[in-house]
C-alpha cells in the first residue's frame, strides 16, 4: 500500500504492536478526527499495516469524515465496536442502497456478517454516544425505529422472468414477506432500507470492521446489489479495473436515485431510475444520468410517459456505505473488492457523493482528481473526443424529461464492447433513445473518431410527442466541424452545433430513421438549389429569400413548422426574379418553404432558421 502511518488523537487508549498493528483493550477507546486532514494518496488519518484488535468494549471512533486503512490482508478480531457514520436522506417511502462497513462484533479473526439488529445504531449524544435501533415490522420507519419490511438484497438470476423477484429479504424472505432485523449479508453484498419522516437521518455502523479481499457471487448476465464494504472510500477505477472484476463485469456501476417527494409505499406510485457510471483505464469517467420511471404492481416498468430525472452525478470515489448494482458478464463468477481499492477521500471533497438527495461537495485542489467543467461535466484528456446528446420527450407539455446519451471517441476504441468507456441500458421507458450495439441499446457508446462515421440513434415513441435533439458538453472538437444528425426520412442534416432539432414523431419504433454523422452528403441546410429557382435563409440578416432565375409565374410561396402549421402564405404575387420574407420574429428550428407555381405545380425546400449571430 501507499499510505503512511500519520497522527491520531487518542484519548483513554491502550496501544500494543507486539502480535496486532492496532490493539484497543477493554474499556478503553480510540477518537479519530478527520477534520485536519485532506484527502490524498499517501495520507489517511489512520493506517494499519496488518491488523486491527479490539477487545471486549474497545471502540474505535471515525468522525468527520476520517477513514480507517488497512495494508494487508489479514482477518481483524475482537467484541469491541468500531463506530462510523453515514446520512441517509430517503423518508419513510424512499430507498437508499447501502453496503456495511463492519460486521457483527463477534470475537472470531476475519470478516463476520452484517446484521442490522447488531450493527445498526443512532446516536443519541454526539460525538460517540449511540444506542441501537428498534425495529417495526410495520411499513413506516421512525428516527428511532427502522422498518424491517424493507431490507432486501438483491442477487439476479439469469432465468428470472421477472426481476423484482430476485429481491430477496434479509433472512431469506421473498417479496412481499419482507427482511428480518437479525437476518444476515455477508460482507460485500448490498442491501436496501428506507428511512424515516424527517428524510434525513445519521446512521451509525458499529462492529468489527471489515478488511481485505471481500468476493461477492455473480450470476452470468445478471445484476447483482454489491457496494463499498470497508471503512474507507474506495476508488472506483481500481475496483472497475482489478483483473479478476473485468473479467467477470461489464465495468459498469448502477446507482439508484429515487423521486424526491415520495408519499406511498404502493409500488406503482414508485418514481425512480439508475444513473450509469464507468472509467477508462486511463481516469477518464463516463457517466449519464437516471431517468426516471414508475412501475406496476408486478415490478414491471408502467408504460406511459416517464417523470423526469435524476439530478445526482456518481463519482470516482465510492464513499463508504455506498450500494450499486454491477451485471456479469456471459461467464461472470464474482467480484473482488480489496484494500489495494481503498483510498482516503472524504465525502465532503468533490470526487465523492453519497447517492442521496442532498450535494455536499466542495471545490477542492489538494487531491489529483478528475476536473470538471463550468457545467460540471469531466473534462475529457486531449487524445478524447466527446459530446453528449439530450434527447428531451414533451407528452403535449406533461411529463417532459430528457435520455441524455453520451458519444467517447479514443484510439483505443473498437466496433466491439469497449470496458471502461461504454454503459449498456438495462431499463428503457416507454418512449426513449439509445445507441445500439448488437442489438442491445446503450447510453454511452465509443468509436475510434472518423468523419466518415455513421452512428445510429435509435428513438422509441409511446405516443405522438415533440422530440427534441440537443449536443451539450462537447469537448475537444474543431468548432467548424459540424455534429450533424440526419434524418432520414426527411433527407435533413441539422448541424446540432449550431442548433438543436425538433420534430413531432408519431407512435413507434424508429430504428433506421436517425443517425449522427459529421459530413452531410446533400449542400447544406440553409441552401438548397433547384433548376428553376433558389431558397436561401440568412441567419445573419433573419431573412429567407426565395430566387427565381428563370421568371416563372409563381402563384404562392407559403412556410411551415415542422409540425405542419401554417407560419405565413403570400398569395397573388407578381413574377419577379427575387422574393424576401423577414424570419426574425421565428424560433429556431426546422421549416418548410413551398413555393407553387401558376400551373399547380409545387417544390418544397427545408430550410434551418437560427437566431444566433
Amino acid at each position: 500500500m501507499k499510505y503512511f502511518i500519520t497522527l491520531i488523537l487518542l484519548t483513554f487508549c491502550s496501544l500494543s504492536f507486539a502480535q496486532s498493528d492496532l490493539y484497543v483493550s477493554n474499556g478503553s477507546y480510540v477518537y479519530v478526527d478527520g477534520t485536519a486532514f485532506s484527502s490524498g494518496p499517501n495520507v489517511a488519518p489512520l493506517y494499519v499495516t496488518d491488523d486491527v484488535n479490539l477487545d471486549t468494549n474497545g471502540h474505535l471512533y471515525l468522525r468527520n469524515d476520517a477513514h480507517l486503512l488497512q495494508g494487508n490482508n489479514v482477518g481483524n478480531s475482537g467484541e469491541g465496536k468500531l463506530s462510523v457514520y453515514q446520512t441517509g436522506n430517503s423518508n419513510t417511502y424512499m430507498y437508499n442502497y447501502w453496503a456495511s462497513p463492519v460486521g457483527q462484533n463477534i470475537a472470531a479473526t476475519g470478516n463476520s456478517a452484517f446484521m442490522p439488529s447488531n450493527n445498526l445504531y443512532y446516536e443519541v449524544t454526539a460525538p460517540i454516544n449511540s444506542n441501537p435501533y428498534g425495529y417495526t415490522s410495520g411499513y413506516d420507519g421512525t428516527a428511532t425505529q427502522i422498518s424491517s419490511y424493507w431490507l432486501y438484497t438483491f442477487i439476479g438470476l439469469p432465468t428470472t422472468s421477472n426481476a423484482y423477484e430476485d429481491w430477496i429479504g434479509l433472512g431469506g424472505g421473498s417479496l412481499p414477506v419482507g427482511g428480518d432485523p437479525n437476518g444476515t449479508l455477508d460482507s460485500g453484498y448490498g442491501f436496501s432500507m428506507k428511512g424515516n419522516p424527517s428524510g434525513s437521518q445519521k446512521y451509525d455502523f458499529r462492529g468489527k470492521p471489515n478488511n481485505g479481499d471481500i468476493t461477492v457471487t455473480l450470476n452470468p448476465n445478471s445484476e447483482t446489489l454489491v457496494g463499498n464494504p470497508y471503512p474507507s472510500a474506495i476508488d472506483a477505477l481500481e475496483f472497475i479495473h482489478d483483473t479478476n472484476n473485468q473479467n467477470n463485469s461489464t465495468g459498469v456501476l448502477k446507482y439508484w436515485e429515487q423521486a424526491p417527494g415520495a408519499t406511498s409505499h404502493v409500488l406503482s406510485n414508485y418514481v425512480g431510475g439508475y444513473a450509469l457510471y464507468t472509467i477508462s483505464s486511463d481516469g477518464t469517467e463516463s457517466f449519464t444520468p437516471a431517468v426516471f420511471r414508475m412501475y406496476l404492481l408486478n415490478g414491471n416498468i408502467a408504460a406511459g410517459p416517464s417523470p423526469g430525472n435524476g439530478t445526482k452525478t456518481a463519482r470516482r470515489y465510492i464513499p463508504v456505505g455506498q450500494g450499486f448494482m454491477v451485471e456479469g458478464t456471459a461467464s461472470a463468477t464474482n467480484v473482488t473488492f480489496s484494500n489495494s481499492h481503498r483510498v482516503f477521500y472524504k465525502q465532503s471533497d468533490a470526487d465523492s457523493e453519497f447517492f442521496r438527495t442532498e450535494n455536499t461537495a466542495t471545490e477542492r485542489e489538494t487531491f489529483p482528481e478528475t476536473e470538471y467543467n463550468e457545467e460540471g461535466y469531466s473534462i475529457v484528456p486531449e487524445d478524447f473526443k466527446r459530446f453528449r446528446i439530450n434527447v428531451g420527450f414533451d407528452n403535449n407539455g406533461n411529463d417532459s424529461y430528457t435520455r441524455q446519451l453520451l458519444m467517447n471517441f479514443h484510439h483505443t476504441a473498437t466496433d466491439g464492447f469497449d470496458y471502461g468507456l461504454e454503459a449498456p441500458i438495462a431499463e428503457q421507458v416507454a418512449s426513449d433513445a439509445n445507441w445500439i450495439h448488437d442489438n442491445t441499446p446503450y447510453a454511452i457508446q465509443a468509436f475510434n473518431y472518423d468523419e466518415s462515421l455513421q452512428i445510429p440513434l435509435l428513438v422509441n415513441i409511446n405516443n405522438q410527442q415533440l422530440v427534441r435533439f440537443d449536443i451539450y458538453d462537447v469537448q475537444n472538437f474543431e468548432e467548424s466541424q459540424p455534429i450533424y444528425i440526419h434524418d432520414k426520412q426527411n433527407n435533413l442534416y441539422v448541424n446540432l452545433q449550431e442548433q438543436a432539432y425538433e420534430i413531432i414523431l408519431e407512435e413507434g419504433d424508429y430504428t433506421d430513421r436517425f443517425e449522427i454523422v459529421f459530413q452531410s452528403e446533400s449542400l447544406s441546410s440553409q441552401e438548397f438549389i433547384d433548376e428553376d429557382f433558389l431558397v436561401m435563409q440568412n441567419n445573419t440578416t433573419s431573412q429567407l429569400t426565395v430566387l427565381n432565375p428563370n421568371q416563372l409565374e409563381v402563384q404562392s410561396i407559403s412556410l411551415f413548422d415542422v409540425t405542419g402549421k401554417v407560419i405565413f402564405k403570400e398569395n397573388n404575387l407578381s413574377t419577379k426574379n427575387r422574393y424576401e420574407f423577414s424570419t426574425k420574429s421565428l424560433s429556431d428550428g426546422v421549416y418548410i418553404t413551398k413555393v407553387t407555381f401558376a400551373n399547380q405545380t409545387t417544390k418544397s425546400k427545408k430550410v434551418v432558421v437560427s437566431q444566433k449571430k
